[in-house]
């Protein structure tokens, strides 16, 4: 949703939803490949149509599509920033009657302590049950 934002500032009004369409593509292809393709693809009309609007994507690459690694059932979690964005957005609400913190460890405490005693609720990621069989598989491939 950010680089959306973010390509739509670099693109001229009547181009936005013809790019908001070429952008979801990759975001919403079948596999990592038809991602790559359709990204590749993306970066090439734009770069012609609006130049702006390539170079912006093309500084974000292709880590737009990492979640593609990951299992199917996880895709849809982890191609948005929502779980992430809710807990900043949590944590800053149940902070902010406090001036500061100390140090970058009393904040890192609050924070365990609201997750710890159910103050902060995390979602769990889709497909969460198969993480662990692709960190294997991950680890597999660094030894």
């Amino acid at each position: 949703m950010h680089k959306l934002e973010n390509l739509r500032t670099h693109c001229p009004k009547h181009a936005q939803a013809e790019m908001k369409r070429d952008y979801h593509r990759p975001l919403y292809a079948a596999d990592g490949l038809a991602a790559r393709a359709a990204y590749e693809a993306f970066v090439k009309k734009w770069s012609t149509l609006c130049p702006a609007v390539a170079k912006s994507l093309e500084e974000a690459g292709l880590e737009l599509l990492t979640f593609y690694d990951f299992s199917t059932a996880m895709w849809k979690s982890l191609r948005t920033t929502n779980t992430v964005e809710n807990l900043n957005r949590e944590f800053r609400r149940r902070t902010k009657t406090q001036a500061s913190f100390g140090t970058e460890d009393a904040a890192l405490t609050v924070l365990d302590g609201l997750v710890a005693f159910g103050h902060i609720q995390l979602r769990k990621i889709d497909g969460h049950q198969q993480l662990p069989s692709f960190l294997a598989k991950e680890w597999q491939k660094v030894a």
